[in-house]
């Protein structure tokens, strides 16, 4: 790390990564940052594997900061087990969550540590500002523009500060929420009920748009399922807790239900009913895919994908959200110390030692 070598006491970082590319760099420009250093920086490798433990993360990009490195596996438990099994593990009292595909900027480290200083003893929280790049020249994508919406989000764990004390007193992270969605703010609105705060840092992190394939919308859909945990969760003023938009599940589940009513009226006989029903699924599905074309680059390949995709979304984002709420429907309040107790402990990875003769 350039610029100070003071180590700072106040804060270790969290990295899960499934291996991705991208984490070179975010380790580089945590490595180029200048201000105090991180006591620790534990790598979550959470991708599924076999024995033996592979050792092949990036290391080297720290630099310096190597020697405060630490490397654990968790055999794919997802991105709240990554980061839980990583948090407790630091000594340091907050802890630093980052994505493996963020950058952060060349004064970070001094600004997380001025942002820590300010936060009285009531604050549990406090969350860095993302800035998305989005290409320039042309309106950006339906993909490109989704991403864009983490600039505005509260609590992304993208960046995001907590104090040791408060994720032991919630429990961490609640390992239900199988992938990087809404488990940010299940854990935020945790916090803030146990009587934290959380407030906003002056601290920059850029978060680049990563490839995606013309289906991402798809699997996107999944995260239906995590929205109905998040209602039994937290109840139905969620979403305005957390200023979250709150999608379109209502029109989708309409638009599908639709669909599914002109097949089976047609199929019956039925052609007048099914061919009403059949116009209710054709103009939801065309006011959808306008919505998502209209702001976007209209090119060929963009407005084919957005026109199958948004004839598959409505059934896959009802049929998630379904199978959500059956899912659970009995779900009760995470007991987060019960988890770390009954689950898997993480694997540290060893130093490689030399084979003898070489």
């Amino acid at each position: 790390m350039t610029g100070s070598n003071r180590a700072a006491a106040g804060y270790s970082v969290v990295i899960p990564t499934v291996g991705r590319p991208c984490l070179t760099d975010c380790l580089a420009s945590l490595a180029g940052s200048l201000g105090p250093e991180p006591r620790e920086i534990v790598l979550v490798d959470d991708r599924p594997q076999p024995e033996p433990l592979r050792d092949d993360l990036p290391l080297d990009a720290l630099g310096p900061l190597r020697e405060r490195a630490v490397v654990v596996q968790t055999g794919g438990r997802g991105p709240a087990g990554a980061r839980n099994a990583g948090w407790r593990l630091v000594t340091a009292p907050w802890v630093a969550f980052l994505d493996d595909d963020v950058r952060v900027g060349a004064r970070w480290c001094e600004d997380l540590a001025r942002d820590l200083g300010e936060a009285d003893p009531t604050v549990a929280g406090v969350q860095g500002a993302l800035d998305v790049p989005l290409p320039t020249g042309r309106r950006p994508t339906d993909w490109e523009r989704n991403t864009a919406g983490l600039a505005r989000a509260q609590w992304a764990t993208a960046d995001m500060a907590y104090r040791t004390e408060a994720l032991k007193a919630v429990g961490g992270f609640d390992e239900r929420f199988p992938r990087a969605f809404r488990e940010d703010a299940d854990l935020a609105l945790r916090v803030l009920d146990d009587g934290w705060r959380i407030r906003r840092g002056s601290r920059l992190t850029t978060h680049p748009v990563r490839p995606a394939d013309r289906w991402v919308s798809l699997r996107m859909q999944r995260g239906n399922a995590d929205d109905a945990l998040m209602l039994r969760l937290h109840g139905p003023t969620w979403w305005q807790r957390a200023a979250a938009p709150k999608g379109r599940i209502r029109r989708h589940t309409a638009t599908a239900a639709a669909g599914a009513a002109a097949l089976v009226l047609a199929a019956a006989g039925r052609r007048r009913a099914a061919a009403l029903a059949g116009a209710g699924w054709l103009l939801g599905t065309a006011e959808f895919a306008r919505a998502r074309i209209a702001p976007g680059p209209r090119t060929r390949e963009e407005v084919l994908a957005m026109l199958a995709t948004s004839a598959l979304i409505p059934p896959l984002a009802a049929y998630h959200r379904l199978a959500g709420t059956l899912r659970h429907r009995r779900a009760a309040p995470w007991d987060g110390a019960a988890a770390a107790a009954e689950g898997p402990a993480p694997e540290a990875v060893p130093e490689t030692v030399p084979e003898a003769g070489t």
